[in-house]
């Protein structure tokens, strides 16, 4: 999934969440969700993966430590 997809579902689904529904309908497609956890777990995992699709690598630093040993 792409993700201008994704971030359309995810606003669908937090659409629908803020107005108290919890059937969302995409794509021609109707989801009904049995409550607010099962609809509030699938707006976290869809903002996971927006996450690590849209994160830029961390750089990593290295540096040298030295002491007297004292």
């Amino acid at each position: 999934m792409d993700l201008e997809r994704m971030q359309a579902l995810l606003t669908a689904l937090q659409e629908a969440r803020f107005a108290g529904l919890r059937s969302v309908s995409y794509d021609g497609k109707t989801v009904t969700y049995g409550s607010d956890a099962e609809l509030a777990a699938a707006i976290r995992d869809l903002e996971l993966r927006i996450a690590a699709v849209s994160a830029t690598p961390r750089r990593r630093r290295w540096g040298t430590v030295a002491t007297k040993g004292l």
